[in-house]
């Protein structure tokens, strides 16, 4: 018997699971202390009263004969595909039904669809990057390459000359850095898939904070995405859903590869080894994607974007570089005084009692910065801000 090896070349903690573990650690020798959290991206504003509603109505439905739902169709019922179909159509984009599947959430799918792909493949992943991405791909052995996204090119890396490779990661908004892809810049990255015969996995779980219609909010805006793009969604950051689980992946039945069909080949997948999610929740994900809905969700948030934007203005204050924040919930903040990510962390933490992310567990090229997140309460937003302006002021 032999184990996967692969794993030894991952770090033992997940990055966030480290954060934790630091921050639980500091909590039990300062009881006394009150710990403000804007590090990990988790909402703290309740459900839309669209969802909820919908959500009690179909589990009462559970509960009765007539509307009980036990297995249902592992792509997703027709009901919610269908509402996910009308909400590309608002910003401009025709997806067919069939090429929507619905999850349990976008981190599933992003790692899930690398069953679809030989461990030969080379991986092009931006560094500073979200850990999944470079995980996933590390536990299978798979060759990895890393566009650095730097300073220079606003975290943006784009496509070179000479360079090759077969899956690529996207992620726009981008994840940890707040910056978002232009359509001329999503324009090459097609472009160079198309030619080298790549797959673009593009990470549109933030898509729901750009408020700028010149920004793509999806990759399929993008003339000729439809034949080397696959896009992954979510439901957590766009109504909160980080406790519900829901997400949905569109693979477009024109992406064909060695003369077999991505969509089909997902279908197989996931109808071997997925159930689907649960009905009372898809309920509740196509009641968020009602006008009213979205009006609801759109309401938390501008509260998170108020809050991303105080953050912003507290950094300019105190003379701290940073980006993000505009279209996207996650401030990218240079160290003060040179520290470096971990050092930072520590010194905010103990100073300050506010918990952020080290910049450098989302790869080397974020060692000297720093993540915070806009998903706080406004009320300790403010707190935490003040705290920040004592200290690094």
């Amino acid at each position: 018997m032999k184990l996967n090896h692969h794993f030894e070349e991952i770090s033992e903690s997940y990055l966030f699971a480290e954060v934790s573990r630091r921050v639980q650690s500091y909590r039990k020798s300062h009881p006394d202390h009150e710990v403000i959290s804007l590090g990990i991206g988790d909402v703290t504003r309740p459900l839309c009263t669209a969802a909820t509603q919908a959500l009690v109505k179909a589990s009462q439905e559970q509960g009765t004969q007539e509307g009980f739902h036990g297995y249902g169709p592992e792509q997703g019922y027709p009901f919610l595909r269908e509402a996910v179909q009308s909400y590309y159509g608002t910003m401009g984009v025709q997806v067919e039904a069939e090429d929507i599947f619905i999850s349990d959430g976008a981190k599933s799918d992003l790692g899930n669809f690398l069953d679809l792909f030989d461990r030969e493949n080379t991986v092009l992943i931006p560094d500073p990057v979200y850990p999944v991405y470079r995980d996933t791909n590390q536990m299978a052995g798979r060759p990895i390459r890393y566009l650095n996204a730097v300073r220079e090119n606003g975290f943006l890396p784009m496509p070179e000359e000479g360079m090759e490779g077969d899956i690529i990661y996207l992620c726009s908004p981008n994840n940890p850095a707040g910056v978002v892809y232009t359509r001329e810049q999503l324009q090459k990255w097609v472009d160079f898939a198309l030619e080298h015969e790549a797959i673009i996995f593009f990470d549109a779980a933030y898509e729901g904070f750009i408020r700028d219609s010149s920004l793509p909010r999806s990759i399929f805006t993008i003339p000729g995405a439809e034949k080397c793009a696959v896009e992954f969604c979510s439901f957590s950051k766009l109504a909160g859903f980080t406790g519900l689980r829901c997400g949905y992946t569109v693979v477009p039945h024109t992406l064909v590869r060695e003369g077999m069909s991505l969509r089909k080949m997902w279908l197989r997948r996931q109808t071997t080894k997925f159930n689907g999610v649960p009905y009372p929740v898809q309920r509740a994900a196509a009641a968020v994607l009602t006008p009213e809905g979205l009006a609801q969700c759109r309401e938390s948030i501008e509260v998170y974007r108020q809050n991303a934007a105080l953050i912003s203005q507290t950094l300019k204050e105190c003379g701290v570089w940073h980006t993000g924040g505009a279209h996207s919930p996650y401030i990218w903040l240079e160290c003060p005084g040179k520290m470096d990510s971990w050092e930072f962390f520590d010194t905010l933490l103990e100073k300050a009692d506010v918990v952020g992310t080290p910049g450098s567990g989302f790869g080397k090229n974020g060692e000297g910065y720093f993540r915070l997140t806009g998903f706080g309460t406004p009320e300790n937003t403010q707190k935490a801000m003040e705290r920040f302006r004592k200290v690094f002021g």
